[in-house]
Order: structure tokens, then C-alpha cells, then sequence
């Protein structure tokens, strides 16, 4: 089931030159790294790292998703949604979306990526070309219910190939906060 049907208020997605307040030093590297997630919490996980599918399939998106991606509000798409995991605890939270329309055809199998990394992927095509990165505070209404904390911090970016875009969605939970502080020679 998504976590994205609650009628909560959509948060304003913003880029690191509007934060106020703004976060400390190491979560704005997290949140503003240019680089892939993946390959990030692999260094930190020691290569115990993992993606537990909870969600993909065919749904509406929200409004906020339809908007990033210049889509009509109602608009039908790709839906997976993820942990992203460091010696078997969810360090991550991710929600990553596509038209309809544009996967169509394209030859991005979303619905065939499994326990693979979607990040991996994006950041192996070349074609690709990511946005800029936006951040919010992730409304707890949208998170897997044993991973609702207020307050955490999300980003989000949109991956371009041709008429595809694929907006990713990370959000950063407690644990891996915790990690990162316990090895930050491996961040």
C-alpha cells in the first residue's frame, strides 16, 4: 500500500539558498550531495547495503509530484517506494515516480527494478541528467507507518532522459543520522 493518499498539506519544496533555519553542516552534505545515494550509503554500510521494495505499481500521483514533473494534477504514474538499507536497518525512505505517458515506450523498466537500486541506475545512464535538488521537511503522513517522526528531512530531484523524467524522492530517517555520526570516516 503507498503512503501517499493522506490529504496532509503539501510541504514547500525548496533549494538550500531559501532554508531558514537552516540545517547543520553534515545534513546539509547529505541533503545537497550531488552524487549518487546509493553508492554513498554503500561506503557508509561498509557494501551492507540493501533495497527493500514496499510499494511499485500504477497509482495517481500527488499534486506536488504532478507539478514537478509539468504534469496535469491527476495524472496517473509509476509509484516504487523503498527502504534503503545499511547493515539491515532502514537508513532511507524513498519514493521515486514517472508518468504514465512517458515510461511508456521508453525502456525504462521500472516495474522489473526488484531489491535493485533505482539511484544506481539513473547515475549508470549517462543520458540522464539530474535538476536541481530540493528539500522540505517530509510530512510524517506520507512516511510508512513505523517510520512516521515529524520533522525529517527530505530532498527531492528530477531525472531527465528525452521525454522521461523520473522524480526522486529520499528522506533521511533517525538511524541513519545515527550511523553517519558513528562513522563519519566512511560518509
Amino acid at each position: 500500500m503507498p503512503h501517499s493518499k493522506s490529504p496532509c498539506p503539501t510541504p514547500p519544496w525548496l533549494p538550500q539558498s531559501q532554508l531558514a533555519p537552516r540545517p547543520d553542516a553534515a545534513v546539509l552534505d547529505w541533503l545537497f550531495d550531488q552524487g549518487s545515494l546509493t553508492r554513498r550509503l554503500t561506503r557508509l554500510s561498509n557494501d551492507r547495503f540493501s533495497v527493500t521494495p514496499l510499494f511499485e505499481g500504477w497509482q495517481t500521483l500527488r499534486a506536488d509530484e504532478c507539478a514537478a514533473l509539468e504534469l496535469a494534477e491527476g495524472s496517473e504514474g509509476w509509484v516504487r517506494e523503498v527502504y534503503l538499507r545499511g547493515h539491515g536497518e532502514a537508513w532511507v525512505f524513498a519514493r521515486s515516480v514517472a508518468s504514465r505517458s512517458a515510461l511508456q515506450g521508453d525502456g525504462l523498466h521500472m516495474d522489473e527494478l526488484g531489491s535493485r537500486s533505482l539511484g544506481e541506475l539513473l547515475f549508470c545512464d549517462q543520458a540522464f541528467q539530474r535538476q536541481a535538488i530540493e528539500v522540505c521537511h517530509y510530512p510524517q503522513e506520507w512516511l510508512p507507518l513505523e517510520a512516521r517522526t515529524p520533522e525529517l528531512w527530505g530532498r527531492r530531484s528530477r531525472f531527465d532522459r528525452g521525454a522521461l523524467s523520473v522524480l526522486v524522492a529520499e528522506i533521511f530517517l533517525p538511524t541513519l543520522w545515527l550511523a553517519a555520526r558513528a562513522h563519519p570516516e566512511n560518509c
